[in-house]
């Protein structure tokens, strides 16, 4: 009789990945539970909130009857995730550390953990996602021998492994596995890539799994064991208290890119993702984010969600990580791929086609018309293009990226005559003008 295949399982102490450990052990796998704590300061209160999801793992664990084991990332995560989510702020971008953290510690540090020191024959995660392969061809993974050297990127080719959409598309999590390896998601399995979230919270109150199921979820997975500050969002008083705490403050300005105008202060352009709403005192009416400039330590706003600087039709981002392929053969053959395109968890994927081509070989444009009225020129460290139900890749904005502006809804004559000094975008006849004094070029958009 053949052995039980192994599977170690990720648990975070919460209910997708207790509910993801409860399905294996009802497949008839041989299930470990592992418990990865990434991060050691207390919370406010002087509790470490990692010991208490620790507990709850091991509570799971019990539970299902399987063994439990736990492994500290503490370094790993410090080098690999926090200190680049420090240095890109530092830079001025806004970095996503729920994709870094996946690519370097749950998919390198826990799964070479779990194959080489557990023999596990796959690993398994609480994602919302889906690959390629059935649970079967995932096990048959490690009895391929792969070539070495030259040879090992054709057979990659010839035998790659996609990453598919969730059955739960507002639960879908690839947004978050868009850097991943493909040796590791050759042998990883998502038990929840065809549930529903209602239904797996169905599962775990049928099955005594109550303790996790009464916790609060968190947006962003990597943040368990990791201050609740870290998973706040961009310009938020409480990621902007946990980045002072490890970066030195930048006090700066608002200025309307319409007059120069000075309309407020802040404590760091860093601070401030392209898109956002800036929250300036005594303003009531919303102003958005158009530009930061690092050297004068200036932001640039905007008034209202539909004015043309919040508008782009082109994106040149930085090197792209392929999943499938290096890159498409669509894209070699075409110099062009149509494509769907996300810049956030949840976001609504880009009803319109975009337009994918190569800059040499590390970089790509993204071409198309965005027609949500927020956040068009944000830049996040990650996006990623999606092609039917499968995950293409993914690739942070360049910081020199050059944009045009989408002019919808504009009135004639709007900047004819705009006040000495102030950024403008455009002539009266839609000629190409530079911005005075902060850079960058706006251009007309093609008729």
């Amino acid at each position: 009789m053949q052995a039980a295949r192994h599977v170690v399982c990720a648990l975070s102490g919460g209910v997708d990945s207790a509910v993801a450990a409860l399905l294996l052990r009802r497949r008839g796998y041989q299930v470990t539970g592992v418990f990865m704590k990434n991060w050691d300061l207390l919370d406010e209160s002087g509790v470490c909130t990692a010991d208490k999801d620790c507990e709850d793992a091991y509570r799971v664990c019990q539970i299902l009857d399987i063994p439990f084991r736990q492994v500290s990332y503490v370094k790993e995560y410090w080098n690999d995730v926090f200190s680049d989510f420090l240095n890109e702020y530092e830079k001025g971008r806004t970095p996503n550390p729920d994709i870094v953290c996946n690519k370097h510690i749950k998919f390198s540090c826990f799964f070479n953990y779990a194959v080489n020191n557990l023999g596990a024959d796959a690993v398994a995660t609480g994602h919302y996602a889906r690959t390629s392969l059935e649970d079967e061809e995932v096990f048959q993974q490690k009895h391929i021998k792969r070539p070495e050297g030259l040879f090992r990127n054709r057979f990659e080719i010839r035998n790659a492994v996609k990453l598919l959409q969730a059955a739960d598309s507002f639960k879908d999590q690839t947004f978050f596995l868009s850097q991943v390896s493909q040796d590791a998601l050759r042998r990883t399995l998502f038990p929840l890539g065809g549930l529903t979230k209602d239904f797996v919270k169905k599962i775990a109150a049928e099955n005594r799994l109550h303790h996790v199921l009464k916790k609060k979820e968190v947006s962003v997975l990597c943040c368990k064991g990791v201050e609740s500050r870290f998973c706040a969002g961009p310009g938020s008083i409480s990621n902007e208290a946990l980045v002072f705490q490890y970066l030195q403050p930048r006090p700066g300005k608002f200025i309307s890119i319409e007059d120069s105008e000075v309309l407020g202060t802040h404590k760091g352009w860093f601070l401030y993702t392209l898109g956002q709403r800036a929250k300036i005192g005594g303003l009531r009416e919303p102003w958005y984010v158009v530009e930061k400039d690092g050297t004068k330590g200036d932001v640039l706003v905007a008034p209202r969600t539909d004015h043309p600087a919040l508008y782009r039709d082109l994106l040149r981002t930085g090197r792209v990580h392929w999943i499938a392929e290096e890159p498409p053969a669509a894209l070699v053959r075409d110099k062009m791929m149509e494509c769907h395109f996300r810049f956030r968890h949840q976001m609504a994927l880009g009803a319109r086609g975009l337009g994918l081509s190569t800059l040499g070989k590390a970089r790509a444009l993204l071409q198309g018309s965005f027609s949500s009225p927020s956040a068009l020129c944000a830049d996040p460290q990650s996006r990623w293009h999606r092609v039917g139900d499968g995950c293409e890749g993914c690739a942070g904005s360049h910081p020199g990226t050059v944009c045009r502006v989408l002019q919808r809804g504009r009135v004639p004559g709007q900047w004819e005559n705009p006040a000495p000094g102030a950024v403008r975008l455009h002539t009266a006849e839609g000629q190409e003008q530079s911005r005075s004094g902060h850079g960058g070029l706006w251009r007309r958009p093609q008729r």
